[in-house]
């Protein structure tokens, strides 16, 4: 049974804080929001279904602002994309001062909702309408950001190996992590839950909160604020008249915050008697403390002293370095570079690749410079930024060009400016990393240039998406700068490919650069105005030969 999506557009909650919501500072406590994030984003992942909805999983939350008392909260929440059974909802969270209209955000998240259905039969989700330059930039990032979902536990498995090589546990006023323990009960009533009789993910969230609050406030004496959580995942679904078991523990400190864990366990009248739990639920919610000056409070070191401690222990220091990896990964929109290649950001840095490629393209203000046979190029300024996009029309099938124009060893065959391409690390065969040298500008006293970049290429889920390939630079430790070469930056850059037809397809190549890099723009697709035209008609050349070959 197929469900017609609703048309796109956010789904809001206005909420005004309350004491009834706020913690002993007037502060709106972390668990009420976590309550309305969940709601607004359920409300609009069942009107896009259609049918009723449950949550499956909520990425990593952080939370940049306080909302006071008397202050106006407003939750937005629209569907990204369906992924036939399951949704991404995005989730903008604002606080505004009545009093001075000052308004800041306090959180953007991503959540995932499956459908839930009445009968027998599967409901399959329709596609998501898509609106506007935004909604069609979101749709096509949270392909993206599924894949970091999925890769997570990998990721995960590699860092806690490092982890446990590196760590070692000596410091003697260290806290056994077991004083730290903290057990509640809560019974599912019909208020916790919709009306399907399924027990609210936000309530959940809340009473995870709760019980990670008072966990941490073992360890600094204080009253801790949430600052971020990692992951809720929700394995099953619980129902009115559950029992539910909220065990929370420190994992581990890291000076000015402390990572908590919590499990959540599910008994019905039957499992309660018998002690047979179901697993329903995991987060590490991360909290910081400040005295009554405001001044960041220092946690004392855990010792974790069974098995199972030292594990949490080693698990809190591969998660921060995710959550790290993430936060520097994660900032396509504003512009801010970060190269340094490593295990922990393998899968935010292609994120980060494609991402940044996807909003340069997705841009207003481009100006067309030059028309010249099959060829259109563009030029936009920002600042000290300067981007060129470079149009072809190609008489080879877009599939063909993408499987050219993603290999980079192919260059030097079309671009001049390639004097040598090698690959030194196939991350996957979606991403590697290649080591390029290039002539010196046409100026004297300049060296050769050579760059270290990752190619990061997808192929689209739908027939109206783009192929993509997108390059930036990284920095690999295992490849300095020499003094043979200047070592250049590709901040951005990249291709879009579009099938128009069986044997023909429009590419489209992206270039961003700063001021800084313009006296060295001489020549190639990294070069001025006049010679892209002619490595474009290279390009064209190279990729109609190709593909006359299939």
């Amino acid at each position: 049974m197929e469900r017609s999506g609703a048309a796109g557009g956010w789904v809001p909650m206005c909420q005004r804080v309350l004491p009834a919501h706020a913690n002993h500072r007037g502060e709106l406590s972390a668990g009420q929001l976590l309550k309305w994030m969940d709601a607004t984003a359920c409300l609009a992942a069942e009107k896009h279904a259609g049918v009723s909805c449950v949550t499956a999983s909520m990425d990593d939350i952080q939370f940049e602002e306080a909302a006071r008392v008397g202050q106006v909260i407003t939750i937005k929440a629209k569907v990204n994309r369906a992924f036939k059974t399951s949704m991404e909802v995005g989730i903008n969270v604002t606080v505004q001062d009545v009093l001075t209209n000052v308004e800041k955000i306090v959180s953007v998240a991503y959540a995932t909702y499956v459908v839930k259905p009445v009968g027998p039969e599967k409901i399959e989700l329709e596609p998501v309408k898509l609106l506007s330059a935004e909604d069609h930039l979101e749709h096509a990032l949270a392909t993206e950001r599924k894949r970091i979902r999925l890769g997570y536990q990998e990721v995960f498995q590699n860092l806690m190996q490092e982890s446990n090589k590196e760590e070692t546990f000596e410091e003697e006023d260290a806290i056994s992590a077991d004083l730290t323990h903290v057990q509640s009960i809560e019974l599912v009533q019909p208020p916790h839950a919709n009306h399907h009789g399924n027990t609210f993910g936000g309530q959940i969230m809340a009473w995870m909160e709760t019980v990670a609050s008072i966990s941490a406030s073992r360890l600094c004496r204080s009253y801790p604020i949430l600052k971020s959580v990692s992951m809720f995942k929700f394995w099953g679904p619980s129902v009115v008249g559950d029992r539910l078991v909220f065990n929370a523990i420190v994992n581990n400190t890291f000076q000015n915050s402390v990572e908590v864990g919590v499990r959540v366990e599910a008994y019905n009248c039957e499992e309660w008697i018998q002690n047979q739990a179901r697993h329903i639920n995991s987060a590490y919610l991360i909290f910081n403390s400040v005295n009554d000056k405001g001044e960041q409070l220092t946690f004392p070191k855990i010792k974790p002293i069974t098995k199972d401690s030292v594990r949490r222990y080693h698990g809190a220091i591969a998660r921060k370095r995710i959550r790290l990896a993430r936060k520097c990964m994660l900032s396509a929109k504003e512009d801010k570079p970060y190269d340094l290649w490593e295990k922990s950001n393998q899968a935010y840095m292609s994120y980060s690749n494609i991402a940044t490629l996807t909003y340069l393209a997705a841009k207003t203000g481009w100006e067309i410079t030059s028309t010249l046979n099959n060829i259109k190029i563009w030029t936009r300024e920002d600042g000290d930024v300067l981007s060129f996009k470079v149009e072809m029309q190609v008489k080879t099938a877009s599939h063909v060009a993408f499987s050219v124009l993603s290999d980079f060893t192919y260059c030097q065959q079309w671009d001049k400016r390639f004097l040598t391409c090698e690959v030194l690390q196939a991350v996957s065969e979606e991403d590697k990393i290649y080591y390029v040298t290039s002539p010196p500008p046409h100026m004297s006293g300049h060296q050769p240039r050579d760059f270290v970049i990752l190619v990061s290429r997808r192929q689209p889920l739908e027939p109206s998406e783009p192929y993509i390939v997108a390059v930036k630079s990284v920095t690999l430790t295992s490849v300095p700068p020499s003094s043979e070469h200047c070592r250049s930056e590709i901040l951005c850059a990249g291709f879009q490919i579009y099938s128009d037809s069986s044997s023909s397809c429009r590419v489209y190549y992206f270039n961003q650069m700063t001021s800084s890099l313009m006296p060295h723009l001489a020549a190639g697709l990294t070069g001025s105005l006049n010679t892209v035209e002619d490595t474009a008609l290279e390009c064209i050349k190279f990729l109609e030969l190709k593909g006359s070959k299939c």
